[in-house]
């Protein structure tokens, strides 16, 4: 049963027209009303200071006489639930509060690691978001959107966002994409996990990755059943001829434009390789294009996808271009794939809400995503030259090894030993990651290195950030 709660004035005043919720017990009609209101208070579903019905509503409400409301009251507040003044009505009490958070406490989450600056690899800069175009781009999707966008959702991802994406792909990244064979997702993890079922479910048993990369990608595709032999990663890439040697191999995880972590590109020998591979085996490959257009030295690389994209899984997102708060990614299917893809999003729709994907495909449409990409291609570029320059002023022995692309740099120090140096109290607080975290469980490499992203600071903590990184350089 429920009855409609009354606004009250103060920090914690309920909202005028809430209904309150009591699950009663079998029994006297009274004590089962009394029951029910102190599991509603136990529960947290009535928060100390919410005022309750009046007895004249509440016995409407549950159908029972106004004097057992009443005396319900009265009872409880007797006993400490419920708290009331002459002239104001009735509420749970903070004493109820106090006492049931210390019988009920729910076990508490570890709290995120406290850094003094936020050089995590990886993070974009979140204070340089577009609100002002994002704002505008949601006010005029809404303003033209179909009513048929406030429905359920399409598990492809809205026509308009899946239109915009295509075009955009094609003209910035050499996709071949077509609206059809897009696939919206909730960021790359979903991407890679419906991916990975997809895959499974064809009967492929393994799925080669990189030697080194992210952990959280390792397990998606093992959570999915499907076994990750490691390749060795070079400075030209991954050593992909040694798939010719993995026969119970389907697939590939790539991060072709710009290797996750260790900062190098594949080399056109090895892309070629690759593909060839790919085509004799009927095998598909992933690639994972999470910063590809951020290249400084000359203008980005273009996707593997271009290659052969029968043959290629494209997987982007929004995370490191905007930010991942969005929940925005994509993926570009060969047409074959593209309903084993979509079966893996089953009865749960995680895909973004549509405001989302609309504000997405007006930002795109308008140019303002292109103009975003440009101004934060500009500005990352200026904090990699700033931190190499001070770097090889500070710390000459220190080598950035890889190309000037991304949102990380990785460090080489003359003594070695960085991963080892990453678990010291100094560097956790600056968020900076030694190369073993990513590194493969079955790669024997003695590679080392100090992972160190330079987008994530806000413009005003930037010079902080580096400062406090070079006075730990050797």
């Amino acid at each position: 049963m429920s009855a409609e709660l009354h606004p009250r004035t103060g920090p914690q005043s309920s909202v005028a027209g809430l209904d309150i919720h009591l699950d009663r017990p079998g029994g006297r009609v009274r004590d089962s009303v009394m029951e029910g209101i102190r599991e509603a208070i136990r529960s947290g579903r009535l928060l100390p200071g919410t005022r309750l019905p009046s007895s004249r509503a509440l016995a409407t409400d549950l159908g029972v006489a106004r004097n057992t409301v009443a005396r319900a009251y009265a009872e409880l507040i007797v006993e400490g639930w419920l708290t009331s003044h002459h002239g104001s009505s009735t509420s749970v009490s903070h004493r109820a509060g106090v006492v049931v958070g210390s019988l009920a406490a729910p076990p508490m989450r570890q709290a995120p690691r406290r850094l003094d600056h936020d050089l995590r690899p990886g993070h974009p800069d979140l204070s340089s978001f577009p609100r002002a175009e994002w704002s505008r781009a949601v006010k005029r999707a809404l303003a033209s959107a179909p009513f048929e966008a406030f429905g359920y959702a399409d598990p492809h991802g809205l026509a308009e966002l899946r239109r915009a994406l295509a075009q955009y792909l094609a003209r910035a990244r050499g996709v071949q994409a077509r609206p059809c064979n897009i696939v919206v997702t909730s960021g790359a993890a979903e991407g890679l996990r419906l991916i990975a079922g997809a895959l499974a479910d064809a009967g492929v048993a393994a799925v080669a990755v990189e030697g080194f990369g992210l952990p959280s990608q390792r397990e998606s595709l093992a959570r999915a059943g499907l076994r990750c032999p490691p390749m060795a990663v070079d400075s030209n890439g991954a050593d992909v001829e040694t798939l010719d040697d993995m026969p119970e191999v389907g697939g590939v995880l790539l991060t072709p434009p710009h290797q996750f972590p260790l900062g190098v590109s594949l080399h056109s020998d090895r892309r070629a390789a690759v593909i060839d591979w790919a085509r004799r085996n009927s095998g598909v490959i992933i690639e994972d294009d999470y910063d590809g257009e951020f290249r400084y030295d000359r203008s980005p690389v273009g996707a593997l996808h271009g290659g052969d994209p029968e043959h290629v899984i494209y997987m982007g997102t929004a995370s490191k271009s905007l930010a991942p708060g969005l929940r925005l990614g994509w993926l570009v299917v060969p047409e074959p794939l593209v309903g084993a893809v979509i079966r893996q999003k089953g009865e749960i729709e995680e895909t973004c809400g549509f405001v989302d994907q609309l504000a997405m495909a007006e930002f795109i449409v308008s140019g303002s995503y292109d103009r975003h990409v440009r101004t934060m291609r500009a500005k990352y570029r200026r904090r990699r030259e700033e931190l190499v320059a001070a770097i090889a002023r500070s710390s000459p022995n220190t080598t950035v090894p890889g190309m000037a692309a991304g949102l990380h740099v990785m460090l080489e120090l003359a003594g070695g030993g960085e991963s080892a140096r990453s678990r010291q109290r100094p560097w956790r607080r600056l968020g900076v990651e030694g190369l073993d975290y990513y590194r493969h469980p079955e790669m024997s490499s003695r590679h080392d290195g100090l992972v160190v992203g330079y987008a994530s600071p806000s413009p005003s903590a930037w010079s902080a950030a580096l400062a406090a990184l070079i006075e730990l350089l050797p």
